[in-house]
């Protein structure tokens, strides 16, 4: 496919975007959490053309987290919770990213090379970030505000994601890793629970660290006050939605306790 060809100079269609590009759950609960998945989906809009990509790459980890969705509908499941997860492909444009960071719209991810997203134009650009990114978190907000007018106290924002056994060559040992930033009140005791049981190995702002670009539960959570985490897990352990399931009701199991403590029902900046 030449440059002149790439999906970004097709006609822009109002039928080409996926309906919806935000799938929402539960969206009257009122548990004292809202979860959020940024990377659920590997769906790419039509008008799109799979980013000139193969079926097989959009299957692979550049494309989504694997296995993050049916864990974070579990564990919304099992909170009592609305849970929030995003419509497309990350490679359309990630939605745990600032607009204009350099991997807001990947040109290339783990070595592969998107051909859909080479040289955009600002009005693509844009156009993506009106129809996914700004829906996205649109509705973050609007079930964030409406549970804690219903509750009349602060709502958690809790982040799934699933990370890649193997990257650039490198193994990783973890099989769940807990990012988090300056705000300690859900991710320490989480850690220190998850490492309790002795059968995993847990990661400390690994594999990637909480302090980088956690842009999600930066701007919903640590900037407003929020308790908030980011989880993430191994994609082998997510292998079949029996594990998935598992995995939810894991971190529901430690999660329920921590959200009941006064401490997580009130709004601190750190």
């Amino acid at each position: 496919m030449t440059p002149a060809a790439l999906p970004q100079t097709a006609p822009l269609r109002e039928d080409d975007i996926p309906r919806p590009p935000v799938e929402v759950l539960a969206p009257r609960a009122a548990g004292p959490s809202l979860v959020v998945c940024d990377h659920a989906s590997n769906r790419v809009p039509g008008r799109l053309a799979d980013l000139g990509l193969t079926r097989q790459a959009l299957g692979r980890h550049i494309a989504w987290d694997i296995g993050a969705a049916a864990v974070a509908r579990r564990l919304a499941c099992r909170l009592g919770a609305t849970a929030i997860l995003s419509g497309v492909s990350r490679l359309v444009i990630d939605c745990n990213r600032p607009l204009g960071h350099p991997t807001s719209i990947c040109a290339t991810s783990d070595g592969t090379v998107v051909p859909g997203n080479q040289a955009l134009e600002d009005e693509h650009i844009h156009r993506r970030a009106a129809d996914y990114f700004y829906p996205y978190h649109g509705a973050i907000s609007t079930h964030l505000g409406r549970i804690e007018a219903v509750r009349a106290e602060v709502a958690a924002v809790i982040a799934v994601h699933s990370f890649t056994p193997l990257m650039a060559g490198q193994a990783r040992p973890w099989h769940v890793g807990v990012l988090w930033n300056r705000d300690p009140r859900l991710a320490v005791p989480l850690i220190e629970a998850l490492r309790a049981s002795g059968d995993w190995v847990v990661g400390d702002n690994q594999p990637y660290s909480g302090r980088d670009c956690n842009y999600t539960v930066d701007l919903h959570g640590g900037a407003a006050g929020r308790p908030h985490v980011s989880i993430e897990i191994r994609q082998d352990q997510l292998a079949a939605d029996a594990m998935a399931d598992r995995w939810g009701d894991r971190l529901a199991d430690l999660l329920i306790p921590l959200l009941a403590l006064p401490e997580n029902r009130t709004r601190r900046l750190y």
